[in-house]
């Protein structure tokens, strides 16, 4: 056998024997991608401090990354899917590590934005290369139990990349947390090469670039709505891009449904499995990602964890994730995948919700259940979600399904992050008025309303103050705690109740799982609407038909 894999996957004839170790360079791959978001939780207050960044300034450091990632996965996935996935995943790799690298070295905001924004780009060739190669490689016989570690390693990373990211702090400077993603991703590049074989599509056309540009703008634009309106206000800017997002989608969706070979067959989303698999995996993203923003910040500026001490604290999360992904891999097949689906998604929204009960005196173990809860609804879930998803792309279009499944994870986490952080930011300021409103300067009621951090700030400086400045600076924390924690309360409610109605609309859409399901494609997606079921004693759920893919 040669040192690189260099036999084609629809070349072998039989199941690619070092398939499990192409999985593990794969989720190794994933995990610096996800990481690179999580662990800029813990190191974002450190940043603020040393490049003295505003409000707007630090939502585009953390957005930068988010904006390119989600606006070019489905057109990234397609080329995949047309020249070589794996050389997708290797591109993706290199220039993820170069923006790693100017990252570490940035001085400046705008700097460490663009860096960020290269990052983006690597992430979003990296994603849907890394799903699309799974299932090309592994036989549906064993398919599940891939996504399934696939899928816990998004939550490993979730917890992960705040406790790497808060031990390094505690020794070097924050340009550390991008350093440490540059030797993982030259690992990840040199056994690619080594343990993940070629893939590309049997049937190649002509790319569908009208519809790749339509994507992007659209995808691109509404992500920045996302982030901009709820944020600062929904002036030109937001509107602008809301609109130019509506159009955009309205163009795409025409020519796609005309094109000889669009790049998305938006007929899919008639497929009930299809539409419901992704709406749940947006629902999941959004709780989760929605509520880790605002209870880290609780841990940290109320509760006066550190970074490492924070990302520690997480990681039953993560213990949860995998809880739940093994059960999920004994119980999917047993009782099916809609069951599962909607069971995790109520005991995701009653982790939500159990966060109303935080209060000024709350401690970290009125967090916990909540993020043992949040971990095994995604463990539970996801994975039967994302395999139902990707079973109904047949093997020429793996790419396109991988970037549509991680599209919609990708905008669930911004909306959650925008829409539940503007709730959240809005309450804080209103509650910290209404308790220090008139008795702190103009000035210093701004920068104390900003953030939870900024009144601590603002409280360090009153207490300098020889007449009465710690007594006042005390008040000032504690009417700031208890302003945060009220905002947590309330914030968990909205989220709590989406997630809700999510679960409502996600039982409705998803299909009994009486019938199996095969790839949608071609004739069958421009006949059908309702779920294309496989007859009886034919293909299970996802299985390539014959022609279309591997020889086994």
């Amino acid at each position: 056998m040669s040192f690189f894999a260099s036999t084609p996957v629809d070349r072998m004839s039989g199941p690619y024997p070092r398939r499990w170790w192409a999985l593990l360079v794969l989720c190794l791959s994933l995990l610096i991608v996800v990481m690179a978001n999580t662990s800029l939780i813990v190191a974002a207050p450190d940043m603020t401090r040393d490049l003295g960044l505003d409000s707007s300034q630090l939502q585009w450091v953390i957005d930068g990354y988010t904006v390119p990632y989600a606006a070019l996965m489905l057109l990234l996935g397609a080329v995949g899917d047309r020249y070589s996935r794996r050389g997708g995943l290797i591109a993706g790799l290199v220039v993820f590590a170069a923006g790693a690298v100017l990252g570490s070295t940035a001085h400046s905001a705008n700097a460490v934005i663009a860096a960020r924004a290269v990052m983006g780009v690597g992430a979003a060739t990296i994603m849907p290369a890394t799903l699309s190669l799974l299932v090309a490689t592994f036989p549906r016989a064993e398919r599940v139990r891939a996504i399934t570690a696939w899928t816990a390693t998004s939550g490993l990373a979730v917890a992960v990349g705040p406790l790497v990211a808060g031990w390094l702090l505690e020794h070097h400077a924050w340009g550390s947390t991008f350093l440490i993603n540059i030797p993982i991703a030259l690992v990840a590049l040199v056994a690619a090469l080594v343990l993940v074989p070629p893939s590309r599509a049997g049937r190649r056309g002509r790319l569908d670039l009208v519809g790749g540009l339509l994507s992007i703008v659209t995808v691109g634009s509404l992500v920045y709505a996302i982030i901009e309106g709820p944020h600062f206000g929904w002036g030109a800017g937001p509107v602008t891009g809301a609109v130019t997002a509506a159009i955009g989608l309205l163009l795409f969706v025409g020519w796609e449904l005309r094109h000889p070979q669009p790049l998305v067959n938006v007929r899919m989303f008639r497929v009930r499995s299809f539409s419901g698999s992704m709406l749940a995996v947006l629902m999941f993203f959004l709780g989760t990602f929605g509520a880790l923003y605002y209870a880290t910040q609780h841990l940290q500026f109320v509760l006066g964890y550190g970074p490492l001490a924070t990302g520690a604290r997480l990681l039953p999360l993560a213990g949860a994730v995998f809880v739940g992904a093994a059960l999920t891999g004994l119980a999917t097949p047993r009782l099916g995948m809609k069951p599962m689906v909607v069971a995790g998604m109520a005991i995701g929204t009653a982790g939500v919700l159990l966060l109303t009960r935080i209060d000024a005196g709350s401690g970290y173990t009125d967090f916990l259940p909540s993020f043992l809860l949040l971990g095994f609804a995604i463990g539970l879930s996801v994975a039967p979600c994302t395999d139902t998803i990707m079973g109904l792309f047949p093997e020429d279009e793996l790419g396109v399904g991988g970037g549509l499944n991680d599209t919609a994870l990708e905008l669930g986490g911004s909306l959650g992050i925008a829409v539940l952080g503007s709730i959240l930011a809005t309450t804080y300021r209103g509650n910290l008025t209404g308790a220090v409103g008139g008795h702190l300067p103009p000035e210093a009621l701004h920068i104390a309303q900003d953030s939870v951090g900024g009144a601590l700030a603002v409280a360090q400086r009153v207490a300098a103050d020889p007449a009465g400045g710690p007594q006042r600076a005390g008040q000032l924390v504690a009417a700031a705690h208890r302003s945060f924690a009220d905002a947590v309360a309330h914030t968990s409610l909205v989220g709590g109740t989406v997630m809700a109605v999510g679960a409502v609309l996600v039982l409705l859409i998803l299909p009994g799982s009486g019938a199996g399901r095969r790839p949608v494609a071609g004739a069958e997606a421009h006949a059908g609407g309702a779920d294309v079921a496989a007859p009886a004693g034919g293909e299970p759920a996802g299985q390539v038909p014959a022609g279309q893919g591997r020889a086994y």
